[in-house]
């Protein structure tokens, strides 16, 4: 089953959705985030949140029902949260739909819809879980209420497929090297960010730098940077700044005059000098998460590499019991 499958099942067998909760931990919940930020700014008759999946079983939210979409990811296909989540989703007659590399895996269960994608660098970003779950919003969208904005987000999504493999050449002749020698030289950061690429501000802060690199920072919204954190700003504290080439961008470009004023010590990572540009300026704010994931990943492994530390490494993550 894949989003246009489930997003028809889903409609007939309830006849209307009102509701959609993304469902997942760490990378898996970042993956649905970009689907739940265009799903909050383009439609005028469904409700959305992501949640981690923990949180969603310990507060359900009290609409959840007959006529909610409950889109669930588990890249293992085996986190028990997840697995909580949707079992909690079914009993309260929520239609589920997963998301999963493992095929076979314990999501991979005939009590709702799966899709299996194959997670290398050959396969479609439409046919990739961040992609898919897109894909689900704006099926939604587009039987719903008509969303116009259909085609041009699947129009951006093969666009994606040329646009990853020149960015992550031109990120490591420029940015990698220098990314590296500021984490020698600093011991924390700030990463910043706004808009559905705020996922990736999240996500590059917990998954690629504190677990896969043990690398202390914090991230920020480019927009709260504003109202408390910027008050940390000096000579010396370094600053990565992912910058939007959505709406959002405006956020980011306030982020940066200040940065540039009160600091020495600062990185930018623009998605539109990385592509983003060739994309439909209606849908490329929605899309460009999908990018700089790769961006995130090439700086995490130049990093990897200088410190002599692989992403793979863990001294806790499914080593001991937590």
């Amino acid at each position: 089953m894949d989003a246009r499958e489930a997003v028809e099942g889903a409609l007939a067998t309830r006849g209307h959705i009102d509701q959609v909760y993304w469902v997942g931990c760490g990378g898996s919940l970042i993956d649905l985030m970009p689907a739940d930020y265009m799903l909050h700014a383009e439609s005028g008759t469904v409700e959305s949140r992501a949640y981690t999946a923990r949180e969603f079983t310990v507060a359900p939210p009290r609409k959840l029902g007959e006529h909610s979409l409950v889109v669930a990811l588990s890249h293992s296909g085996k986190t028990p949260e997840v697995l909580d989540a949707c079992h909690l989703a079914v009993e309260r007659g929520a239609y589920v739909f997963t998301l999963t590399s493992e095929e076979g895996s314990p999501i991979d269960d005939p009590a709702w819809g799966t899709f299996v994608y194959v997670w290398d660098d050959k396969t479609p970003q439409a046919e990739l879980s961040a992609g898919q779950a897109l894909l689900v919003a704006a099926e939604l969208m587009r039987s719903q209420e008509g969303y116009e904005g259909y085609g041009a987000v699947r129009d951006g999504l093969a666009s994606l497929d040329t646009i990853i493999p020149a960015a992550r050449k031109k990120v490591n002749e420029e940015l990698c090297g220098r990314f590296s020698q500021l984490c020698k030289e600093h011991d924390f950061l700030y990463v910043l960010g706004s808009g559905a690429t705020f996922s990736q501000t999240y996500g590059f802060a917990i998954c690629s730098l504190m677990e896969m690199q043990w690398q202390n920072c914090c991230y920020i919204h480019s927009a709260e940077y504003f109202h408390g954190p910027f008050e940390c700003t000096e000579p010396g504290v370094f600053y990565f700044l992912q910058m939007s080439s959505g709406p959002s961008r405006i956020e980011d470009e306030r982020a940066l005059a200040f940065i540039r004023q009160h600091t020495d010590t600062y990185l930018v990572l623009d998605a539109r000098e990385y592509g983003m540009d060739a994309v439909d300026e209606s849908v490329r704010g929605y899309l460009e998460p999908l990018m700089m994931y790769y961006m995130n990943v090439e700086l995490r492994a130049a990093r990897g590499r200088v410190f002599d530390h692989d992403p793979s490494y863990r001294r806790y993550m499914g080593k001991v019991e937590y």
